[in-house]
């Protein structure tokens, strides 16, 4: 494994135009998504089953990600992205639209399933392009970037899913499904393949396998934080938070809506800082205060007692993952670089985030049932203030020079 290299603050780059096609496209995406968030477990609750089973289907979605994983990295490198990306994003619709005409819960199980398997497709896709061609001294701005298109159309999502959810809960996952042929009608009329392969003859990038990746310790601690971040943010707050809001602040979907909502706001808000400053500070100090004042918050979600505490804890909870997600992005795409052919390595880092978002929904959906909300926030904020050990220990990738005089 290479040395990190060293660089000092430069003038500003511009961000690829393709990049900007992915980011307008992950905020079509992410709005959709952010519809069926506060809605989905109490559509599961609606076929008379309890919070594990519930949980189950949240479990289900990542599983089939993570089944899918290797063999979607290996369907990118024969056949490129853009097809792959288009595929995937067509394959979740068809799956929401399945799970809107769900008529019993493992009818539902089995949709929303399978959507995972176009879900790794399109994410890898779109991961694979931006470690590609973001260049290196903006990679933290352009993973902020296009996290921050995430999070915009995650904040809007919510709030009005919640609102949809009052026409019936089958309603946000029909404009799901709506959402995604969109996304997909502009990556196809505005990505070009022909921009996004190498040129003919050109020399073949190496592959970096996952053991190569495994020999570097920011890599090790990329994969331990990804999966504390799988179990605790899309896994166990997708689908506990919720079940949560409704039994313990007010029965009313929008109140899940307002809670994701804000926590994507404030993820908003430490991915825009993170962005503007990682590539001038280095990684490890976002990765590290990430990981703690979201592990912090997340154990202290289920002591909450009223709306106003539940928002307060979800911004910061929001914050610290903000925080944390465009550094650990960028130190993979330093640990890749440009030169190599990461694929195999990325999907391995994808997996290990689906497997959290797998186990963290069962685990705590058997915590709610045999104890309480309070204890399945607390086990979630435990595993991921633990992820902040690798890191101590993690290299840091990206070091920066100060300029002399500056």
């Amino acid at each position: 494994m290479s040395a990190a290299s060293v660089t000092t603050p430069a003038v500003r780059v511009r961000i690829p135009r393709e990049i900007w096609v992915l980011i307008a496209a992950a905020f079509v995406i992410a709005l959709g998504f952010g519809l069926i968030t506060p809605v989905l477990p109490q559509f599961a609750q609606s076929f008379g089953v309890g919070a594990t089973a519930s949980s189950i289907v949240v479990s289900a979605f990542a599983f089939f990600r993570l089944v899918f994983a290797p063999a979607g990295g290996r369907l990118i490198a024969r056949v490129g992205e853009r097809p792959i990306y288009l595929a995937g994003l067509l394959i979740v619709a068809a799956s929401s639209a399945g799970t809107a005409f769900a008529h019993s819960y493992w009818q539902l199980l089995v949709y929303r399933g399978l959507g995972g398997i176009g879900s790794v497709m399109f994410t890898v896709s779109a991961v694979a392009l931006i470690v590609r061609l973001a260049p290196p001294a903006i990679r933290a701005r352009v993973s902020s970037a296009y996290a921050s298109a995430f999070l915009i159309g995650g904040v809007g999502g919510p709030v009005v899913g919640g609102l949809l959810g009052g026409l019936g809960l089958r309603v946000p996952f029909l404009a799901y499904a709506a959402a995604l042929v969109l996304a997909a009608a502009i990556v196809f009329f505005f990505l070009q393949s022909a921009s996004l392969r190498p040129k003919e003859g050109a020399p073949t990038l190496p592959v970096m396998r996952v053991r190569d990746g495994w020999g570097d310790s920011a890599y090790r601690a990329a994969v331990a934080s990804g999966f504390a971040n799988g179990w605790a943010n899309f896994g166990v707050r997708n689908a506990i938070l919720p079940l949560f809001a409704v039994a313990v602040i007010a029965d009313d979907p929008r109140v899940a809506g307002f809670a994701l909502a804000v926590f994507a706001a404030g993820n908003a808000l430490g991915i825009t800082f993170t962005g503007r400053t990682s590539d001038r500070v280095g990684r490890k100090p976002y990765i590290i205060g990430g990981l703690v004042v979201s592990g912090l918050a997340t154990a202290a979600t289920g002591l909450a007692t009223n709306l106003p505490m539940l928002l307060a804890l979800s911004v910061v909870a929001g914050i610290g993952a903000g925080t944390l997600n465009p550094a650990q992005q960028a130190t993979l795409a330093d640990v890749v670089g440009r030169e190599r052919n990461g694929g195999p390595a990325l999907a391995a880092f994808q997996m290990s985030a689906d497997t959290g978002a797998i186990i963290g929904p069962v685990v705590a959906g058997l915590l709610v049932d045999r104890g309480s909300f309070g204890l399945a926030f607390a086990a979630t904020g435990v595993i991921t203030l633990l992820a902040v050990l690798p890191w101590l220990r993690g290299r840091e990738t990206h070091p920066v020079r100060v300029p002399s005089g500056a």
